[in-house]
Order: structure tokens, then sequence, then C-alpha cells
């Protein structure tokens, strides 16, 4: 299994078939079932499964007295606070350096192009640190943290340039926007409203490479023609992909949320709570930006 970020497949949806616990269920009080969307099931290749046996130093003692083996405690299992408790430190990283950045690089006439070449060259670096985590089988916190370190300077520059240039008070608003749509999709997810199953996944992926192959396209026009180049960034086409790309954020919300539901219903290794961590801070950046983007083409068209 690989780790992936919203934009490409997901990690625990590219194994067996392509897709991770649609549609299955784990066994109540019982191991991980192997079965085929099961990503932590035995034998189809689950690293995580072990022979009781093996850590029982106690259990074949037990057999020769005729009495059952002792099963071992369930230990080093992701759970929900692991999740959390990770998303919270790769948050807390992400705001201080935000933070930090909006302070420390002022963008005003004389600084704005010095402070702005560090943003995007922190977001360059980001980008490349989070294609490799993508890549790697296993979470590696320091890159996923550090990820979150330089993604945090290119989002307090970029906030602050539309904040007080554009729009006064676009990041507040943004971040409401952010903190409103994950709640939404929590309440929707857990009431079941949203079911995540095979066809939904195969319509967002398809949907989430439509929309930036799309916006790849228009920054290449927009770079070598300048101005606006299809104009999909601005004006009424601009608003309109902007909530396009809301939607696509809370559709991998629900694919984020799933991920976490799926890898503790099979027992999933604890580490495995950094690439959930790792997921949701992509998707919630995604929100982020095209809230901010949205807000300040709003603001430009009053």
């Amino acid at each position: 299994m690989r780790s992936r970020n919203p934009v490409f497949s997901r990690r625990g949806f590219s194994r067996d078939n392509g897709y991770a616990g649609f549609n299955t269920a784990p066994q109540a009080g019982g191991p991980a079932v192997a079965t085929q969307g099961n990503p932590y099931a035995q034998p189809t290749g689950n690293p995580y499964a072990q022979n009781p046996y093996a850590q029982n130093p106690y259990a074949q003692q037990d057999l020769q007295h005729g009495a059952p083996p002792q099963a071992p405690a369930t230990t080093g299992r992701m759970t929900i606070d692991d999740v959390v408790m990770r998303t919270g430190s790769t948050l807390g990283v992400l705001i201080v350096t935000a933070a930090l950045s909006w302070a420390l690089l002022p963008v005003d006439d004389a600084n704005i192009g010095r402070s702005y070449g560090i943003g995007i060259g922190a977001a360059l670096i980001g980008m490349v640190l989070a294609l490799v985590q993508s890549f790697k089988r296993k979470a590696s916190p320091a890159l996923i943290l550090t990820y979150a370190a330089f993604e945090g300077v290119f989002l307090g520059v970029i906030s602050s340039i539309v904040d007080n240039r554009i729009a006064d008070g676009a990041a507040m608003q943004a971040v409401i926007g952010t903190m409103a749509v994950f709640a939404g999709v929590l309440v929707a997810y857990k009431a079941g409203w949203i079911r995540v199953n095979r066809r939904f996944y195969g319509f967002v992926m398809a949907a989430a490479l439509g929309f930036i192959l799309l916006m790849s396209v228009n920054l290449l026009f927009a770079v070598f023609g300048g101005g606006d180049g299809l104009g999909f960034r601005s004006g009424a086409l601009g608003v309109l992909f902007g909530v396009v790309g809301i939607i696509l954020g809370a559709c991998f919300l629900a694919l984020d949320f799933k991920q976490v539901e799926d890898g503790i219903a099979y027992g999933a290794p604890r580490e495995e709570a950094w690439f959930a961590a790792f997921g949701l801070t992509l998707t919630l950046v995604w929100l982020y930006l095209e809230f901010l983007r949205l807000i300040s083409i709003l603001s430009s068209n009053d």
C-alpha cells in the first residue's frame, strides 16, 4: 500500500481491486478478517497480522497443560486519539509557521516581491516533500512535520497578501469556512448521509483529475500568455470553479474519514495515524486555499 494525497488516489484504496474496506465489515471483538476489501487482512499480505503464539511465550506452555492459550493484549494499534494527536501536531506546526511568516514577511509595496518569492519557494518545497511522503510505504513524522512547516510559510504569505491587499478579513473567513465544511462533512459521515463506496471513490477521483488538469492548463496559459489565462480563476468562471473546488475538498474529507475508520476497524498499526494526519492536513489546506481564492474573487468583483 502507498500513501496518497487528496489529488491522487488515497492510501488504503490501492490494494487488491483498488478499494479498501468498501462494503466490508470487521469481525466484532475479533481480529481482522481475511476479506478482499480489508487492507490489513491475512493471508493476502497483511504485514501487521502476527501469530498470537509468537508474542505469547506462555502459549505453548498453556497448550501442554491442556488450557487454551491466552491471546496477547492488543498493543500498538491505531486509535482515534492517535489520529487526533498526530493531526493536531501537524496542524499546529502549520499554524505556527503561517503566523510567523505573516508577521515577519511584510507585503507592502517595498517588500511584497521578496515575500511572495519566499512563499512560492516554500510552496514548491512543500509540494516536493508531500510527493515524497505520498510514495513512501511508511510514514515519516519528520517529513510530514517539515512539509507542514513549509506549507505554513506559504499559507502565511498568501493569506497576508489577500487579507491586506485584496479583501480585509479574508483569511479569517477562509478559516471559518474550512472549519464549517470539516464539521459538516464529519456530521454527515457519522450520520450515514455520505456513503463512501466504489462509485463514490471513482467519481471523486475522476472529478479531481479533471479539475487539476483544467487548472494546470489555465496556469500554463496564464504563465505564457499573461493575464488570467483561460479565465477559470477569475470572474464568474472563477466563482464556479471555486465552488467546485470546495465541493471536491468536502469529498476528500469523506475519503479521509473512511480511511481512518477502516484503519481503526481493521487493526492498523499506530504509525498509520501519521498517514491519516497527513491526508487530513492536505485536504484542509486544499479547502482553505479554495475558500481564500473564492473570497478574493468575490471581493474583486465588488
